[in-house]
Formats: C-alpha cells, sequence, structure tokens
C-alpha cells in the first residue's frame, strides 16, 4: 500500500529482491506517512460509531437535531456548529440548532438566514457537500451578518429523508489544522444516519400531533352534542382549535346578509371582546376564497393585502378554513399566530383543515338535534294547549252557562243572586286566563312573537324576573287585528311605565293586567285601554292598592 507521499524504489513494481531494505527505509519517508493517513481516523472511529447510535435514541425531534449538531461539532473539532433546518414549500430555513453560540452572540445575529444567498443559500439551492477553506476568498460567501462570529473555514452536508432534503449541517472554525476530505465523510456518515432518525422522530412528531387533532375533534363532538346552545357551541370549536393549532386565537365568523362576514365567536388568552363583531368588507379578495368553500393561508395578516380586518396588525401566520358540510357553508374558522410566529406547516394545515370539516359536521348535528329537542317541546307544548282548549275551557264554559242559568231563574233571590253573580264573573275571568295560557303555550319557544298579543306576554313574562312572579294578563276582543302601528307600541310602552312603577311599590303580591281592544272611551268613541292593577301599598299612604289605566281612540 503506498499513500499520497509513499517513494516507492520500483515505480510500483513487485520485486522478490527489494523487501529487505524496507523495514530500514519505512521511518524516514513512505511509511511514516502512510502511518499518519491511516491511523488519524482510528481515534474517532469509536466515537463515531457512539454518535451514529446516539443520534436515533429519541424521539423528540428538536433533542434529536440539538444531539446532532452537538456531536458533529464534537467529533470534527469545530468551534462552531449549526443545522438549518429547511421549509419544502418555501425553500427557506425555519429553524437553526446551534453549538459554540451564546444566547448573546445569537441575540445580535438577529433573524435567521434566508437562505436566498451567500453559501447557506447555496447548501439550500443546491444540496451538495462543501469545503471553504477561505470565507472571504471565496465569491460565493455573502450576507454575514452584523454581529455574527468571525469565521475563516466551513463545511457542510444536506440531511435527507428518503427523498426529501430536510435541512443542512454546518461546521465552522476547526481548532487544529483544516477541514479534511475524512472531516466530510464523517459528516456524510453522520448526516446519513440523522436523516434516518429524524424520519423515525418526524412520524412520532406527526402521530401524536394526528392524535390531539383527533381527540379535539373528539371532544367537539361530544361538547356539541350535549345539547349547547349555539352561540357556546361556536366558542367550543373556536377554543379547541385555538389550543390545537397553538395559534394566538381562535375565531368564527358566518355570512352577513350584506354579503361580508363577521366575527361572532372568539377564544384568546386575553379578553376577546373587541374581535367579536369585527367584519369583513363584501367584495374582500379573501373573502371571494371564503365563500367559495376555499381554505385561505396567509403568511403575515399584517402585511398581506388580502386582510382588511382592523385587528389584522396584532397578528402573524393565519389559517382561515370553510366550515362545510353538504355543501353548506356554514361559516369560517380563522386560526391567526401571533405577530413573527413560527409559520404553518403543511401537516398542520391539513389537520386543521380536516378538523374543520369535522367541526362543521358536528354544528350540523347539533343544529339538528337543537331543532328536533325545540320540535318536541313545541309539540308537546301544543299537546297541553289542544287539552286546555277541549276540556277544561269547554268545562269551565259549561259551568258558567248552568250559573248563569240558575241565577236568572233565581232572579230576585236577593245574596244567592248576588253569590250566583260573582261565581259567573269568577268563572269568566279564570276561561280567560285560561285562553290566555293556552296563547302562550302555542308560541314558539325562544322565538321573539310577532303578534300583538305575544308581544305584551313577552313584556308580561320579564317582569316577573324583577316582581318574583308572574302578572296576570286578560285580553278583551280581537287585539291583534284591531291594534296597528302606532297605536300598539304606545301601548306597551305604557305597559312597561306601569309595569316598572309596580315593582317600585312596596309588599306587591300580585299585578292583574288588562287589555280590552273593544274599550268605549268617555266621549263614546271606539279605544283601547289598558288597566294594570297592583295590591301593593299605595304611594299616598292611603292604603293599598293601585290602578293605571292607559287609553286612546282605535
Amino acid at each position: 500500500m503506498s499513500g499520497p507521499g509513499g517513494t516507492a524504489p520500483d515505480d510500483g513494481r513487485d520485486t522478490e529482491p527489494d523487501p529487505g531494505p524496507v523495514p530500514d527505509a519505512g521511518p524516514d519517508t513512505g511509511p511514516d506517512t502512510d502511518a499518519d493517513t491511516e491511523t488519524d481516523p482510528e481515534p474517532r472511529l469509536p466515537l463515531l460509531l457512539e454518535a451514529v447510535l446516539g443520534v436515533g435514541t429519541d424521539l423528540d425531534l428538536p433533542t434529536t437535531l440539538q444531539r446532532l449538531v452537538d456531536t458533529a461539532t464534537e467529533l470534527a473539532g469545530a468551534r462552531y456548529g449549526a443545522l438549518g433546518v429547511i421549509d419544502p414549500e418555501r425553500g427557506v430555513l425555519t429553524e437553526l440548532f446551534t453549538r459554540g453560540l451564546s444566547q448573546e452572540e445569537r441575540d445580535r445575529i438577529g433573524p435567521l438566514p434566508s437562505g436566498g444567498s451567500g453559501l447557506v443559500g447555496l447548501l439550500v439551492q443546491e444540496p451538495q457537500a462543501l469545503i471553504v477553506h477561505d470565507l472571504a476568498a471565496d465569491p460565493r460567501s455573502s450576507g454575514v451578518p452584523e454581529g455574527h462570529p468571525p469565521m475563516r473555514s466551513l463545511i457542510g452536508v444536506p440531511i435527507r429523508v428518503r427523498n426529501e432534503v430536510f435541512g443542512n449541517l454546518y461546521l465552522s472554525e476547526k481548532r487544529e489544522g483544516p477541514f479534511t476530505e475524512e472531516d466530510l465523510a464523517m459528516l456524510r456518515v453522520l448526516g446519513a444516519q440523522a436523516g434516518i432518525a429524524i424520519g423515525n422522530a418526524r412520524l412520532y412528531e406527526t402521530a401524536r400531533q394526528r392524535e390531539r387533532w383527533i381527540a379535539g375533534a373528539a371532544a367537539v363532538t361530544t361538547a356539541l352534542l350535549t345539547g349547547k346552545n349555539p352561540q357556546d357551541a361556536l366558542i367550543t370549536v373556536a377554543e379547541q382549535a385555538r389550543m390545537l393549532a397553538g395559534a394566538s386565537a381562535g375565531v368564527v365568523l358566518q355570512p352577513t346578509a350584506e354579503g361580508g362576514m363577521e366575527i361572532v365567536a372568539a377564544s384568546t388568552a386575553d379578553d376577546p371582546g373587541d374581535i367579536v363583531g369585527t367584519t369583513i368588507a363584501p367584495g374582500s379578495p379573501v373573502l371571494v376564497q371564503l365563500l367559495g368553500g376555499e381554505p385561505v393561508f396567509i403568511e403575515d395578516s399584517a402585511t398581506d393585502p388580502r386582510m382588511t380586518t382592523r385587528v389584522r396588525t396584532r397578528f402573524g401566520p393565519s389559517m382561515m378554513l370553510p366550515l362545510q358540510s353538504g355543501g353548506r357553508l356554514i361559516g369560517t374558522l380563522a386560526l391567526p399566530r401571533r405577530r413573527h410566529g413560527e409559520p404553518y406547516t403543511s401537516e398542520e394545515r391539513l389537520l386543521a383543515t380536516q378538523f374543520a370539516s369535522q367541526a362543521a359536521l358536528a354544528l350540523v348535528l347539533a343544529d339538528a338535534q337543537h331543532n328536533r329537542e325545540r320540535l318536541a317541546v313545541f309539540e308537546d307544548r301544543d299537546r297541553i294547549a289542544r287539552d286546555l282548549h277541549d276540556l277544561v275551557v269547554q268545562r269551565l264554559f259549561a259551568t258558567e252557562m248552568m250559573l248563569e242559568s240558575t241565577r236568572r231563574r233565581a232572579a230576585g233571590a236577593g245574596e244567592g243572586d248576588e253569590l250566583l253573580g260573582r261565581a259567573v264573573d269568577e268563572l269568566d275571568s279564570t276561561i280567560q286566563e285560561v285562553r290566555t295560557a293556552i296563547f302562550a303555550l302555542q308560541q314558539p319557544p325562544a322565538d321573539a312573537p310577532a303578534s300583538f298579543r305575544g308581544r305584551v306576554l313577552r313584556e308580561a313574562s320579564g317582569a316577573a324576573a324583577l316582581l318574583g312572579f308572574r302578572p296576570s294578563v286578560r285580553f278583551r276582543g280581537p287585539v291583534d287585528a284591531l291594534l296597528r302601528e302606532p297605536l300598539d307600541e304606545r301601548l306597551l310602552a305604557a305597559l312597561r311605565s306601569a309595569l316598572a312603577a309596580a315593582h317600585r311599590r312596596p309588599d306587591v303580591a300580585s299585578v292583574e293586567v288588562d287589555v280590552d281592544a273593544t274599550a268605549r272611551l268617555p266621549d263614546g268613541t271606539p279605544g283601547v285601554r289598558l288597566r294594570v292593577t297592583d295590591d301593593g301599598v299605595r304611594e299616598d299612604g292611603g292604603g293599598r292598592g293601585t290602578t293605571v289605566v292607559w287609553q286612546e281612540p282605535r
């Protein structure tokens, strides 16, 4: 065997007469050089084998990458080491793991290099191993930021995970002599093993990430199907998505009547009150994609011209995902990260899109379940109303007719006639109360009543929260047919005022509201009369019971 500096006397020919002098010539010339080249790597071989085995011992990706930088720097005897992770979609560095730099030095260097220029950019764009002995003399070296430690030499190799370039490993400033081909070979071996370890760590991290998103989607579905109201359901979706995506905020937008979109629910670490109500104006470029059911991915919300909302300046990378099911667009789920935050990876985008699809389906199912429950309540109330009308009212009315007939036959009997008259009046009042209850039961639950009768009942129900009991309400005549705007609004205003006054009087135990649409005013003209009577202590100290009367011609 002959090395680069060997001195074989016969120009490579093997002859028998010459073996004797070889031991004497060995210490002086070729054998000494060969010994250097052969034995230099040997002390590092056990360290290399140990490093190869150690790189793959941890499935946590950041730990694996930092260990790789530390090991490579130590084996090569370099002062500085770095591993840059490349975003395959954008071709730029997204993370940098270093050895030999203090945190203060990293802060002075500033943000990560873009990977578009200099030797760092060369390795990103052309992932090939390289050795540079003098960076200052190399024309490819440029773009060194201020505050960067002085470096003269550089060695770098790409790290491949299967057929994809994951990143590049850089070493600089060897402590003893220049970087050699043996250093490069060692880094190639270490990089190849690192590629396998990184692939396993990425698969493990992807599996954990998918598990978290699946569990989050299941939690949302369970929460929505346990009977949350629509607003709470949207907040649940926003909050779960924010935590899973590591976002600064999670918001849900819904289409507006004008053709835009409005934030109707938000989840943030702080008070989200200033975010709710923010709108995207009709015609916004981002709105065209959202209304078309397409996801929108934004690098920087503060500078992207498609973003027009007033809150965009506080956010950076963002995902806007349509919530649609069966071709129906329910809204949009937006997940913005803080300003200058980490961009979303392709895996995160995929998982968030799948989560949005499952959340939309859960919202549709929850809405359908809520509608079924409301329908069941309405049907039950309708049945009760029919029973009251068909049984109770008819029996009461028959009893009233019998009493009225008895009173006519016993006319002139004095006290008995008076008692029968009072019984008839009480039955008539009871019939009116039952009819009012029937009408209230027939109102769709949780809906704002459109009829005047329903609005009066709603005012009475609202007053019950203050009074501690529900006022008695009675209607006379076809109030819905006879009362129109603006007369009905003035009557409702008078009713609110009378109920508020009754609440202010002490010891009120009952309030009666009587609305008569067939009343005759003192001058004989047809009108409407509102009478509100309570049993509280009168303000003038004249005993108990106050009656407020309001009337107007129709």
